[in-house]
């Protein structure tokens, strides 16, 4: 199969969503520069968002926002360039890894590329919890990829060769415990239809067990102790939204049964 090869950045479009992304979204596009064409999709922002956006030479859409899949296939309709980056707006380019893109030749082009992601966590980078192996499928050619339709961890199905870039894409997930407990409530709930729509049964086991399991894999075999009081409070986070997924599970199945 013939592929293409990066010439420069100019044929890289980039692709940002946000909602409500004030503290967050400055510093993912100052690390833009150079890139052929940069488009963000809005949630309906009620903070200074849109405001930060138009700043910046990039295009803003306003969209109702129905699942994150939706959004980005969207986006990858409007673009004009077939390579595509897709970014979060708690996300931002190191130095090294746009050198990286930019570096890409004829011999080591595919349809797609992996990215290791270096997840920050109150203020602190997280090395072990699990996050070390985190990897996300953001570059890649639009006419080869599109978004799956999940609830929650959505992620390009690439018809093709994928490889895999040895810089990390920074990521500011959680700047304080309220963002997490909102996020987690969030995904929760996503979780929890998820798990119904696919035939799950009345998870009473599941949230027995599968929350403290978390947090043993994630503390004690993933070394999470290492990462020390934010990692004891991530691993704790983690085993809880676990069980206010299944607990979310429960209460939907039940009510669905009784009505």
């Amino acid at each position: 199969m013939e592929v293409s090869a990066f010439v420069n950045l100019c044929d890289v479009s980039v692709i940002v969503t946000t909602c409500d992304e004030e503290a967050n979204i400055a510093r993912c596009l100052d690390k833009l520069d150079g890139f052929g064409e940069i488009i963000v999709v809005d949630s309906f922002s009620t903070d200074r968002t849109l405001d930060i956006i138009r700043s910046y030479a990039a295009a803003a859409y306003v969209r109702p926002y129905h699942s994150a899949a939706q959004q980005k296939n969207w986006a990858l309709d409007c673009v004009r360039n077939d390579w595509v980056l897709i970014l979060d707006a708690d996300e931002s380019l190191s130095s090294g890894l746009t050198n990286e893109i930019r570096g890409l030749n004829d011999n080591d082009a595919r349809d797609g590329y992996w990215m290791f992601r270096e997840s920050h966590y109150l203020g602190s980078p997280i090395r072990r919890c699990g996050w070390q192996r985190d990897k996300v499928l953001r570059l890649f050619k639009r006419s080869r990829g599109r978004y799956e339709e999940k609830a929650v961890h959505e992620e390009v199905a690439l018809r093709g060769t994928a490889g895999i870039l040895k810089n990390k894409l920074q990521h500011y997930p959680y700047r304080v415990l309220e963002q997490h407990f909102d996020k987690i409530n969030e995904y929760s709930s996503r979780g929890a239809r998820d798990y119904l729509d696919r035939g799950g049964r009345i998870p009473l086991l599941r949230m027995l067990f599968n929350p403290p399991f978390r947090f043993l894999r994630m503390y004690v075999l993933q070394r999470g102790f290492l990462d020390g009081s934010k990692g004891f409070i991530l691993c704790l986070m983690s085993a809880y939204s676990v069980f206010l997924k299944y607990a979310k599970a429960w209460e939907r199945k039940i009510c669905r049964d009784a009505s």
